[in-house]
């Protein structure tokens, strides 16, 4: 990570642990929005969130991808309910156009425009409350002009869905692989949330205290974070890949990746924390929530392992 995105990622965990903590957190997922709309203003008028992947010459930071991935992990890391996701995707689908729309970039940018890219339009990511609607579909991409979103209900109650119904488009161009760009920010939520999910088991089992001594000491229970922790560690080198070098086999991989981490991570979370995980008090199954929700909001991971054998199979 390069000492300016270093400098970025502290920021936002300066943020996050100011203004979500896991009480505001619960406060956002069940307001009317489903998120906190004054630290969607800090993010954007502190850190420039929302401006981040937009030219400089269009209202934006002229960043890269992963600097978006940087804030989208530590978002990820407090399972912060925000609509940095679908705006940054709506904003990369509106810059694949040849005359991009300036004046829309800017106000999403901004962040007084909330945007959404369906990909599936029974589960768009911040549907709902989206003032910019792009989709993808079958190697083009459209702006939906009039839409009606109902709000669905899932397993996860920190990520807002909704159903998308358009009733307007418009033609934007060829799409440049936008379900790539979305598998890529997503695995970086990912990254973020199981590096949460193992810091909070391996507090708790050094609290826990059974037969006189607390359970981390125990050398069965070290093995099981040492391996948790390897399997991270690794996944986070290939998203790191990933967002350097975009494209459908680095996404795929990295979504592979990333998913098989926080399914573990929270997995393991809600087994070494016993019974109390399951409560509705602790966040422990929040986290397992947003790990299963996750691993199918861009394709199962069957999907992606067919995606991948058919790319190894395919005659050069």
């Amino acid at each position: 990570m390069t000492d300016e995105r270093e400098m970025l990622r502290e920021t936002v965990a300066a943020l996050v642990a100011k203004h979500a903590n896991p009480a505001a957190v619960r406060a956002a997922m069940e307001s009317d929005r489903g998120y906190d709309e004054s630290l969607w203003r800090l993010l954007c008028e502190q850190v420039g969130a929302a401006a981040l992947v937009v030219p400089e010459e269009l209202g934006g930071a002229g960043g890269e991808l992963a600097d978006a991935a940087t804030v989208l992990q530590e978002l990820g890391r407090g399972l912060v309910p925000s609509p940095l996701l679908g705006t940054t995707l709506a904003e990369l689908a509106l810059l694949a156009a040849p005359e991009p729309d300036a004046e829309t970039l800017e106000k999403l940018a901004e962040g007084a425009s909330i945007g959404a890219l369906v990909l599936d339009p029974d589960y768009v990511v911040n549907g709902d409350i989206a003032d910019v609607v792009v989709a993808a579909a079958d190697g083009r991409l459209s702006r939906w002009t009039r839409v009606s979103a109902q709000p669905v209900v899932t397993m996860d109650p920190t990520r807002r869905l909704a159903r998308v119904t358009p009733a307007g488009t418009e033609e934007i161009g060829a799409d440049p692989g936008i379900v790539d760009a979305a598998a890529i920010l997503l695995t970086a939520e990912q990254i973020g949330a199981a590096e949460r999910c193992l810091e909070l088991t391996v507090e708790y089992t050094k609290n826990r205290v059974q037969f006189g001594r607390p359970i981390g000491s125990f050398q069965a229970l070290k093995h099981r974070m040492a391996d948790l922790y390897v399997t991270i560690a690794a996944a986070k080198a290939v998203v790191a890949e990933a967002c350097d070098a975009p494209g459908p086999t680095n996404a795929a991989t990295a979504r592979l990746a990333a998913t098989e981490a926080l399914c573990a991570a929270a997995a393991e979370g809600i087994q070494l924390h016993g019974g109390i995980a399951i409560t509705w008090e602790h966040d422990m199954h929040l986290y397992f929530k947003r790990a299963h929700g996750s691993a199918h909001l861009l394709g199962t991971p069957q999907q992606l392992l067919a995606r991948l054998e058919a790319e190894v199979l395919e005659p050069s």
